[in-house]
Protein backbone atom coordinates (compact mmCIF):
# COMPACT_ATOMS: atom_id res chain seq x y z
CA UNK A 1 0.00 0.00 0.00
CA UNK A 2 1.67 3.58 -0.96
CA UNK A 3 2.41 5.98 2.34
CA UNK A 4 0.82 9.14 1.01
CA UNK A 5 2.62 10.82 3.65
CA UNK A 6 6.12 9.06 3.35
CA UNK A 7 9.07 11.77 4.11
CA UNK A 8 12.33 9.21 4.91
CA UNK A 9 15.01 11.51 5.26
CA UNK A 10 13.76 14.69 4.56
CA UNK A 11 14.15 17.74 6.68
CA UNK A 12 12.02 19.84 8.80
CA UNK A 13 12.21 23.12 10.39
CA UNK A 14 9.44 23.52 13.08
CA UNK A 15 9.21 27.19 14.84
CA UNK A 16 7.95 27.88 18.27
CA UNK A 17 8.54 24.10 18.97
CA UNK A 18 9.37 24.20 22.59
CA UNK A 19 5.72 23.59 23.69
CA UNK A 20 2.03 22.98 22.37
CA UNK A 21 1.22 22.77 19.17
CA UNK A 22 4.61 23.00 17.59
CA UNK A 23 5.71 19.94 19.55
CA UNK A 24 2.52 17.82 18.19
CA UNK A 25 3.18 19.01 14.44
CA UNK A 26 6.85 18.01 14.49
CA UNK A 27 5.91 14.78 15.71
CA UNK A 28 3.57 13.98 13.05
CA UNK A 29 6.47 14.73 10.53
CA UNK A 30 8.84 12.47 12.73
CA UNK A 31 6.62 9.94 12.72
CA UNK A 32 6.69 10.19 8.56
CA UNK A 33 10.48 9.90 8.90
CA UNK A 34 11.01 13.55 8.99
CA UNK A 35 14.55 14.35 10.49
CA UNK A 36 13.34 17.47 12.50
CA UNK A 37 15.23 21.02 13.54
CA UNK A 38 13.13 22.62 16.51
CA UNK A 39 13.52 26.41 17.15
CA UNK A 40 12.33 28.29 19.70
CA UNK A 41 13.93 30.69 22.22
CA UNK A 42 14.20 27.97 25.49
CA UNK A 43 16.81 25.80 24.64
CA UNK A 44 16.56 23.72 27.86
CA UNK A 45 12.73 23.13 26.10
CA UNK A 46 13.60 22.41 22.98
CA UNK A 47 16.79 20.08 24.50
CA UNK A 48 13.91 18.19 25.75
CA UNK A 49 11.73 18.33 23.12
CA UNK A 50 14.33 16.65 21.07
CA UNK A 51 15.53 13.59 22.91
CA UNK A 52 11.96 12.37 23.11
CA UNK A 53 11.22 12.66 19.45
CA UNK A 54 14.67 10.95 19.16
CA UNK A 55 13.49 8.07 21.72
CA UNK A 56 9.87 7.73 19.92
CA UNK A 57 11.14 8.21 16.39
CA UNK A 58 14.52 7.13 15.45
CA UNK A 59 14.92 10.27 13.12
CA UNK A 60 17.55 12.81 14.07
CA UNK A 61 16.99 16.28 15.89
CA UNK A 62 18.88 19.34 15.79
CA UNK A 63 17.57 21.52 18.34
CA UNK A 64 18.53 25.28 18.08
CA UNK A 65 17.75 28.56 19.78
CA UNK A 66 16.31 31.44 18.21
CA UNK A 67 14.32 34.53 18.62
CA UNK A 68 12.67 34.89 14.98
CA UNK A 69 13.26 38.25 15.41
CA UNK A 70 16.34 38.71 14.65
CA UNK A 71 17.35 38.12 11.47
CA UNK A 72 21.02 37.13 11.90
CA UNK A 73 19.39 34.44 14.55
CA UNK A 74 17.29 33.06 12.14
CA UNK A 75 20.03 32.97 9.02
CA UNK A 76 22.53 31.36 11.43
CA UNK A 77 20.06 28.03 12.01
CA UNK A 78 19.82 28.40 8.34
CA UNK A 79 23.11 27.78 7.72
CA UNK A 80 23.28 25.83 10.81
CA UNK A 81 20.88 23.68 9.37
CA UNK A 82 22.13 23.03 6.25
CA UNK A 83 25.51 22.42 7.37
CA UNK A 84 24.33 19.56 9.53
CA UNK A 85 21.68 17.62 7.32
CA UNK A 86 22.70 19.69 3.60
CA UNK A 87 18.62 20.74 2.97
CA UNK A 88 15.48 21.90 4.46
CA UNK A 89 12.38 20.07 2.67
CA UNK A 90 9.83 21.88 4.80
CA UNK A 91 9.25 24.90 7.07
CA UNK A 92 6.41 24.95 9.29
CA UNK A 93 6.01 28.33 10.73
CA UNK A 94 4.38 28.31 14.04
CA UNK A 95 6.24 30.46 16.66
CA UNK A 96 3.66 33.23 17.65
CA UNK A 97 2.25 35.56 20.92
CA UNK A 98 -1.43 37.20 21.15
CA UNK A 99 -2.64 40.33 22.64
CA UNK A 100 -6.03 40.30 24.21
CA UNK A 101 -7.61 43.34 24.90
CA UNK A 102 -10.36 45.64 23.74
CA UNK A 103 -8.95 47.52 20.86
CA UNK A 104 -9.01 51.36 22.21
CA UNK A 105 -6.77 49.54 25.28
CA UNK A 106 -3.99 48.31 22.74
CA UNK A 107 -1.16 50.29 22.96
CA UNK A 108 1.63 50.30 20.02
CA UNK A 109 4.54 48.21 21.89
CA UNK A 110 1.65 45.53 22.02
CA UNK A 111 0.31 45.87 17.79
CA UNK A 112 3.97 46.14 16.99
CA UNK A 113 5.20 42.84 18.84
CA UNK A 114 2.63 40.85 17.51
CA UNK A 115 3.51 42.14 13.88
CA UNK A 116 7.07 41.59 14.60
CA UNK A 117 6.69 38.08 15.86
CA UNK A 118 3.16 36.23 14.28
CA UNK A 119 4.33 38.23 11.01
CA UNK A 120 7.61 39.60 10.34
CA UNK A 121 9.25 37.08 11.93
CA UNK A 122 7.38 34.31 9.72
CA UNK A 123 8.33 36.11 6.66
CA UNK A 124 12.04 36.20 8.13
CA UNK A 125 12.35 32.58 8.23
CA UNK A 126 10.25 31.64 5.56
CA UNK A 127 12.74 34.17 3.08
CA UNK A 128 15.91 32.59 4.46
CA UNK A 129 14.52 29.00 4.39
CA UNK A 130 13.99 29.76 0.74
CA UNK A 131 16.65 31.56 -0.38
CA UNK A 132 19.39 29.13 0.89
CA UNK A 133 17.68 25.75 1.06
CA UNK A 134 14.71 25.41 -1.02
CA UNK A 135 15.18 27.88 -4.36
CA UNK A 136 18.51 25.99 -4.98
CA UNK A 137 17.02 22.98 -4.65
CA UNK A 138 14.27 23.60 -6.99
CA UNK A 139 11.67 22.02 -4.03
CA UNK A 140 9.73 23.05 -0.90
CA UNK A 141 7.08 22.96 1.10
CA UNK A 142 5.97 26.00 3.73
CA UNK A 143 3.35 25.69 6.03
CA UNK A 144 2.63 28.72 7.82
CA UNK A 145 0.29 28.76 11.22
CA UNK A 146 -2.23 31.30 10.49
CA UNK A 147 -5.49 31.44 12.57
CA UNK A 148 -9.24 31.16 11.97
CA UNK A 149 -8.65 34.44 13.34
CA UNK A 150 -6.95 35.29 10.27
CA UNK A 151 -10.29 34.72 8.53
CA UNK A 152 -12.84 36.35 10.85
CA UNK A 153 -13.52 38.72 13.87
CA UNK A 154 -14.58 37.55 17.09
CA UNK A 155 -16.74 38.99 19.54
CA UNK A 156 -15.67 37.20 22.66
CA UNK A 157 -12.01 37.75 23.21
CA UNK A 158 -11.05 41.00 21.41
CA UNK A 159 -7.52 40.78 19.91
CA UNK A 160 -7.07 43.12 17.08
CA UNK A 161 -3.02 42.76 16.85
CA UNK A 162 -3.52 39.06 16.34
CA UNK A 163 -6.28 39.58 13.91
CA UNK A 164 -4.52 41.98 11.85
CA UNK A 165 -0.70 40.02 12.32
CA UNK A 166 -2.47 36.49 11.32
CA UNK A 167 -4.35 38.13 8.51
CA UNK A 168 -1.42 39.02 7.06
CA UNK A 169 -0.20 35.67 7.38
CA UNK A 170 -2.84 34.22 4.90
CA UNK A 171 -2.08 36.92 2.29
CA UNK A 172 1.32 36.78 2.84
CA UNK A 173 1.36 32.93 2.13
CA UNK A 174 -0.66 33.57 -1.12
CA UNK A 175 1.93 36.21 -1.75
CA UNK A 176 4.92 33.66 -1.28
CA UNK A 177 3.09 30.80 -3.28
CA UNK A 178 3.17 33.25 -5.92
CA UNK A 179 6.24 34.14 -6.18
CA UNK A 180 7.78 31.20 -5.54
CA UNK A 181 5.69 28.82 -7.41
CA UNK A 182 8.35 28.55 -10.40
CA UNK A 183 10.78 27.34 -7.82
CA UNK A 184 8.76 24.20 -7.52
CA UNK A 185 7.96 25.82 -3.60
CA UNK A 186 4.54 25.29 -2.08
CA UNK A 187 3.50 27.85 0.76
CA UNK A 188 -0.05 27.36 2.85
CA UNK A 189 -1.53 28.39 5.50
CA UNK A 190 -3.30 26.34 8.23
CA UNK A 191 -5.65 28.12 10.60
CA UNK A 192 -7.07 26.28 13.69
CA UNK A 193 -9.30 26.85 15.66
CA UNK A 194 -9.36 26.34 19.51
CA UNK A 195 -6.93 24.11 20.35
CA UNK A 196 -5.21 23.58 23.96
CA UNK A 197 -1.95 25.40 24.68
CA UNK A 198 0.29 26.75 27.36
CA UNK A 199 -1.56 30.08 26.42
CA UNK A 200 -4.93 29.28 25.98
CA UNK A 201 -5.72 26.60 28.87
CA UNK A 202 -6.92 29.00 31.46
CA UNK A 203 -9.12 31.11 28.72
CA UNK A 204 -10.54 27.87 27.41
CA UNK A 205 -11.42 25.89 30.86
CA UNK A 206 -13.49 29.24 31.93
CA UNK A 207 -17.17 28.10 31.97
CA UNK A 208 -17.74 31.16 29.75
CA UNK A 209 -15.63 30.48 26.61
CA UNK A 210 -16.52 26.92 26.86
CA UNK A 211 -20.47 27.90 26.52
CA UNK A 212 -19.87 30.21 24.06
CA UNK A 213 -17.71 27.41 22.07
CA UNK A 214 -20.70 25.12 22.36
CA UNK A 215 -22.83 27.38 20.72
CA UNK A 216 -20.43 29.03 17.88
CA UNK A 217 -18.29 25.98 16.30
CA UNK A 218 -20.88 23.55 14.76
CA UNK A 219 -18.79 20.38 16.17
CA UNK A 220 -20.02 21.94 19.75
CA UNK A 221 -15.81 21.35 20.84
CA UNK A 222 -12.24 22.54 20.92
CA UNK A 223 -9.65 20.43 18.80
CA UNK A 224 -8.30 18.04 20.39
CA UNK A 225 -4.34 17.18 20.69
CA UNK A 226 -3.35 15.21 16.67
CA UNK A 227 -5.77 16.99 15.27
CA UNK A 228 -3.70 19.45 13.48
CA UNK A 229 -1.50 16.80 12.32
CA UNK A 230 -2.73 15.17 8.83
CA UNK A 231 -3.08 18.65 8.21
CA UNK A 232 0.68 19.78 8.26
CA UNK A 233 1.41 15.99 7.26
CA UNK A 234 -0.50 16.66 3.75
CA UNK A 235 1.01 19.72 3.50
CA UNK A 236 4.47 18.92 3.81
CA UNK A 237 3.96 15.33 1.89
CA UNK A 238 5.72 15.51 -1.76
CA UNK A 239 1.63 14.38 -2.65
CA UNK A 240 0.45 17.67 -2.17
CA UNK A 241 2.69 19.25 -5.11
CA UNK A 242 -0.61 21.14 -6.77
CA UNK A 243 -2.04 23.01 -3.30
CA UNK A 244 -0.36 26.24 -3.14
CA UNK A 245 -1.53 29.54 -1.75
CA UNK A 246 -4.42 27.85 0.13
CA UNK A 247 -5.94 28.43 3.42
CA UNK A 248 -7.10 25.64 5.19
CA UNK A 249 -8.96 26.05 8.45
CA UNK A 250 -9.03 23.35 10.90
CA UNK A 251 -11.38 25.07 13.28
CA UNK A 252 -14.46 22.58 13.34
CA UNK A 253 -16.40 24.85 11.59
CA UNK A 254 -15.86 28.20 13.53
CA UNK A 255 -15.63 30.12 9.95
CA UNK A 256 -18.48 28.30 8.26
CA UNK A 257 -21.15 30.17 9.85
Amino acid sequence: MKDYFEMKGQVAIVTGCSSGLGVQMARALASAGCNVVPIARRLEKLEEVAAAIRADFGVEVLPLRCDITSTEQVEDVVAKALERFGRIDVLVNNAGTGAVAPAEEITDAQFENELQIDLFGSFKVARAVAAKAMIPAGYGRIINIASMYGLVGNKIAPASPYHAAKGGVVNLTRALAAEWGKYGITVNSICPGYFYTPLTVDTLNSDYFQDYAKRVIPLERYGNEGELDTTVLYLASPASAYVTGAAIPVDGGYTCV
